[in-house]
């Protein structure tokens, strides 16, 4: 049983930068896709960002791009989303999730694409 669990999450002002990060429990992300999505109150969840099974490749959504950024050093360490120059709009719960059995440089960017996912954390940004 896969076991997603965020953290990092928190209060900010606009401008501020906060760090979340992605640990999988029992486990590493060897071969797994992970991404990043939020879903702000009303709102459908969307894809932030996602990094591949081999950690090689990248993608962004357009509203966090040059802004945000994902990163892992290893398949047995977490998978960080650092944002920076945080905005009001980035005010959401962030998901982690990932997914096995991808292309090497996949990078899915759909929620049905992934299998497993975190219980989320909140990002409130303040102006």
């Amino acid at each position: 049983q896969m076991h997603l669990v965020e953290s990092g999450g928190g209060l900010a002002q606009v401008g501020d930068s906060l760090k979340l990060s992605c640990q999988l429990r029992g486990r590493t992300f060897t071969m797994y896709a992970v991404g990043w999505f939020r879903q702000a109150p009303g709102k459908e969840r969307e894809f932030v960002a996602g990094i591949s099974s081999g950690g090689s490749r990248t993608l962004y959504s357009d509203s966090v791009k040059a802004r945000f950024d994902i990163s892992r050093t290893d398949p047995e360490a977490p998978v960080y989303l650092e944002m920076n120059n945080l905005i009001v709009d980035d005010t959401a719960v962030y998901y982690c999730a990932a997914t096995k059995g991808l292309p090497f440089l996949r990078v899915p960017d759909g929620p049905h694409e992934y299998d497993y996912w975190g219980q989320g954390t909140q990002v409130t940004v303040s102006s």
